[in-house]
């Protein structure tokens, strides 16, 4: 018990496009090099990658040996020795590993990763979807103790046989969860009825339900200070799915679904759900809506937060830490992000200690890896040999005078 088991709830993966290709049915291939063609052409004219930013890609590609980690995201033995050195043991698994733009390695097909939910061809984004399930079963199955899956299901589409076929597929490929897009844009929100046969699926298959932070708003055409808009505004939207999920009675009528909100923080979980249950006990400024919030949920909403909900709170930040019992201790799932630059990569080990060396034991224990295990159904046995090895001690984390290697500026 010296050493911390380590899963990360949010990691990213990804091959090169090329890779992909082979992975999609043959009709798509086509449409799928005009695509890449056309983002290759868009990255040569995109300012990103000038001033500032490049100086910052500078700074990442020393941090990380020249390769920022691109090549983990899809070669297994590299990504085993980085996590090694980072010292995690397993890892939740999502798409679009690159977010710089660099081009090395591509983001799942045809716009069905983390920003999925507007596409105009429900034909194609199943085949996009189906490629990168595929291709991460076969990078999960090189090591399954180790990597976790969670399959990309374009949930918003309008054939729900398809959608349901989809899932069983990826029980069948050894996924252990399912993302859905975190935006519905013009399709029936997730409070429809349409979406029950979905649900129960999940629940009888015992995946885990999944949103991602990613998409954001789409009202914006330009002017001053869109980057900072949006960038303020898209954990609003990340969240949403979290209140339709819970007022529509999702974990009520489906009461053993797991849904974990991935990058998302969780420091404003204490103020929302507050907010929800003063709204459910109709205090004053609610009591003019009669019995409306009771009528939808039998018990108050921070009852389905504890039972059902979990929050993989990449790179958790002070307000997380400090808010962790007013969010719940056992709701807390720990993050590193790799290979992502805003994550804990190449510096987990004084990201952990710089969040949990303050923290009662037990309870960094359950926020670092225990609730993890218990939601994916990690064989810790397995992987304790590789705990042995590879988890950072206790005196790493908790003890005096502990000198570990830092990022120039450490993030809050």
């Amino acid at each position: 018990m010296d050493r911390y088991l380590l899963i990360s709830a949010d990691g990213h993966a990804g091959p090169p496009a090329h890779v992909y290709r082979e992975y999609l049915d043959p009709e798509y291939r086509e449409r799928f090099d005009e695509q890449h063609q056309e983002q290759a052409a868009l990255r040569e004219a995109s300012p990103f990658g000038q001033g500032d930013q490049s100086d910052f890609e500078r700074e990442w590609e020393l941090a990380t040996d020249g390769d920022g980690g691109l090549t983990a995201a899809y070669d297994g033995a590299e990504r085993n020795r980085l996590l090694d050195r980072e010292g995690v043991v397993a890892e939740v698994l999502f798409p679009d590993a690159d977010v710089l733009g660099t081009g090395r390695v591509s983001s799942s097909p045809f716009g069905t990763g983390l920003a999925a939910g507007s596409q105009s061809e429900p034909e194609v984004a199943v085949a996009g979807a189906r490629a990168h399930n595929r291709w991460l079963a076969d990078f999960c199955g090189d090591d399954p103790h180790r990597r976790i899956g969670v399959a990309v299901i374009p949930a918003i589409i309008p054939d729900m046989d398809t959608v349901l076929a989809m899932v069983r597929e990826a029980k069948d490929l050894g996924h252990t969860g399912i993302l859905v897009p975190t935006r519905w844009f013009d399709r029936p929100p997730y409070n429809e009825p349409w979406y029950d046969p979905l649900w129960a699926l999940v629940e009888d298959l015992e995946l885990v339900l999944h949103t991602h932070s990613g998409a954001g708003p789409t009202d914006f055409t330009g002017g001053y200070g869109l980057g900072p808009i949006y960038a303020t505004e898209a954990g609003w939207w990340a969240a949403r799915p979290f209140h339709v999920f819970i007022w529509s009675g999702l974990f009520e009528r489906f009461p053993t679904l797991k849904y974990s909100m991935a990058e998302n923080a969780a420091w404003w979980v204490p103020d929302t759900i507050r907010k929800m249950d003063e709204k459910w006990h109709g205090y004053h400024n609610t009591k003019k809506m009669g019995s409306l919030f009771r009528d939808a949920l039998p018990n108050p909403p921070r009852f389905y937060l504890d039972r059902n909900c979990f929050f993989g709170a990449s790179t958790p930040g002070v307000d997380d830490i400090e808010r962790r019992h007013e969010i719940g201790v056992g709701n807390i799932m720990w993050g590193n992000d790799m290979p992502h630059p805003e994550g804990t990569f190449p510096f987990t080990h004084y990201f952990v200690r710089e969040r949990f060396k303050d923290v009662p034991d037990d309870e960094a224990r359950r926020m670092l890896g225990l609730t993890a295990a218990e939601v994916y159904g990690v064989d810790t046995a397995a992987v304790q040999p590789l705990v042995d090895r590879i988890g950072p001690t206790f005196e790493e984390v908790h003890g005096e005078d502990v000198v570990l290697d830092a990022p120039v500026e450490a993030i809050a």
